[in-house]
């Protein structure tokens, strides 16, 4: 797989020294009966690539909108002095006194109800379930956002929002209601930047709705809410701008990507959102806030929202989530295969670079060389997106694999395997 840097950028605030839907059955929180569908942090956790020197036009383009800026503010400036000048250096018109000049007062009025399915009443409902989170560490501070799941505070999140506090290290939480508490980590998933993180002695929480991500279509209205730059309770809204979208933000100790096929959103996702949720407009939770795409190549700073932002699909995560609830290993799905770029532009597709002796690719006729391009009626257009498209499985699934192999079309049943060790199971 390529190895350059990855435009996309995990959006918590990271160590300063770097950077119409059906809920779904799960084991935390269901819709309430009768629900029906309807149509969701300072720095991130890992840098930018590096902004290089701005071309010397670009620069003076620069300061003269500083220039304009500047004049603005002295615009306004003046124009309160002038106010404040007239009022204490001109007497009233001839024949008016105070007492005769018109009375005015402030009309009273009454705050309009909230409309069902608008972004005020998605946030009525979910704000409650969003936590900050701040951690501490060797490696520095960091704050993100947090998902309630349970009414004793077990709270969802990324994985790349708590790994700063590694094994020694603090997690606080705040809730909606202004108080805190301690958390420790349940569980972390570095494949699919999740982690799952307990708050100490509270109970009472509102745990958020879950939902189904697989119901969301292409333009579809969306909220997320977070803390972005560390400002707590922020709501923004969008769309559903792109579906299985792959986006890669990077590998963990064994050189695993973390990868997954995101839902792409233009709702305002900055670094702090990471962790929080994506909400359809009925308030169901179908993404986890993760990463943006960021214009700045700065290893040094972070850019803000450009209109990208990308949630990890709630369905694909959900059985992972209850795995490390539990305390469990969490388990992927897996072909057994290492994929890499086609050589040519003309080509498109995963090309497989090596088949692991006894996997399921291996049985199933592939092998080295062998170019696929298509699970079930996915098409696979990159390494990047067989690897998202393989975790929205799980270990057992049977999937239709694609491949040309010579120049000839190929394909079979596979029975995916899992990255389960010996030890569990």
């Amino acid at each position: 797989m390529s190895d350059g840097q990855s435009p996309y950028q995990p959006s918590d605030q990271g160590p300063q020294q770097h950077p119409q839907h059906a809920p779904q059955q799960n084991p935390f929180q269901q819709a309430p009966a009768g629900w029906s569908g309807g149509d969701q942090s300072g720095g991130g956790g890992l840098a930018a690539p590096p902004r290089p020197a701005e071309p010397r036009k670009r620069r003076r383009t620069g300061l003269a909108a500083a220039v304009v800026a500047t004049s603005l503010v002295f615009g306004a400036g003046a124009g309160i002095g002038g106010a404040a000048f007239w009022d204490a250096t001109h007497d009233d018109p001839a024949g008016t006194s105070q007492a005769d000049q018109v009375a005015t007062s402030q009309v009273s009025q009454t705050q309009a109800p909230v409309t069902d399915g608008s972004v005020e009443s998605v946030a009525q409902k979910v704000l409650p379930s969003v936590v900050k989170i701040d951690v501490a560490g060797q490696e520095g501070e960091g704050s993100g956002s947090g998902i309630i799941l349970t009414a004793d505070g077990t709270i969802l999140t990324n994985n790349h929002v708590v790994e700063v506090a590694g094994t020694g290290g603090t997690i606080k939480v705040d809730f909606s209601d202004g108080t805190s508490a301690d958390a420790e980590i349940l569980g972390t998933d570095p494949l699919t930047d999740t982690a799952v993180i307990k708050a100490t002695d509270v109970s009472g929480l509102t745990p958020a709705t879950i939902g189904k991500s697989a119901n969301l279509g292409v333009g579809e209205g969306v909220v997320a809410i977070g803390s972005p730059f560390g400002l707590d309770a922020t709501v923004t809204s969008g769309i559903v701008s792109a579906l299985d979208r792959p986006v890669n933000v990077g590998s963990d100790d064994q050189g695993n990507s973390t990868t997954y096929p995101a839902i792409q959103t233009d709702a305002a996702i900055n670094p702090g959102n990471s962790g929080g949720p994506l909400v359809d407009m009925t308030g169901a939770v179908i993404g986890i806030n993760s990463s943006i795409r960021t214009a700045s190549s700065s290893t040094q700073s972070q850019s803000g929202s450009i209109g990208l932002g990308f949630a990890i699909p709630i369905d694909e995560v959900m059985p992972i989530v209850d795995q490390m609830a539990k305390g469990e290993t969490p388990t992927h799905a897996r072909l057994g295969i290492q994929v890499g770029e086609p050589q040519t532009t003309d080509e498109a597709g995963a090309v497989v670079s090596d088949v692991s002796a006894g996997s399921t690719a291996q049985k199933g006729g592939l092998a080295s060389g062998d170019v696929i391009t298509k699970v079930d009626d996915q098409r696979i257009t990159s390494a990047d997106s067989l690897v998202a498209t393989i975790r929205s499985y799980r270990p057992g699934d049977t999937v239709s694999v694609t491949w040309t192999s010579g120049g000839k079309e190929q394909s079979a049943d596979l029975v995916l395997d899992s990255d389960a060790t010996s030890a569990n199971g």
